[in-house]
């Protein structure tokens, strides 16, 4: 894909072996799996642990000259602690956004998340 022009991006754990081989590959991109911190997002000691890792993940990928994304499982709650996460430039968060959607009509909905993330020092 890289010969043809075609950004490379694997959506990954946030391990370092992974992150790793990402970029030994040639990804242009890492998208952070999020599922473990959005589960766990209740329990503080655990949501904490997997938050680290999120964090140290973004900063290996990002001195391993990888663009850094992040998704699965986030939501109007747990978003916003995500701001502890350095270099993420996109996150993906379909489900909760279209639920919300139809409540709210999408233009809010999008409106109320863009919310959740001013001051994102990314």
């Amino acid at each position: 894909m890289n010969d043809a022009g075609i950004d490379v991006s694997l959506f990954i754990t946030p391990d370092p072996a992974q992150i790793a081989a990402a970029a030994q590959v040639g990804a242009q991109f890492i998208e952070l799996h999020t599922g473990a911190y959005a589960e766990h997002f209740d329990r503080k000691d655990e949501r904490n642990r997997e938050l680290n890792r999120l964090v140290e993940g973004a900063k290996q990928a990002h001195d391993l000259g990888l663009r850094v994304n992040a998704g699965h499982g986030l939501n109007y709650v747990n978003l916003p602690v995500l701001h502890v996460v350095p270099h993420l430039e996109e996150l993906n968060i379909g489900h909760s956004l279209i639920s919300r959607a139809m409540v709210t009509g999408l233009g809010t909905a999008v409106r109320e998340m863009l919310e959740l993330l001013v001051g994102y020092p990314g």
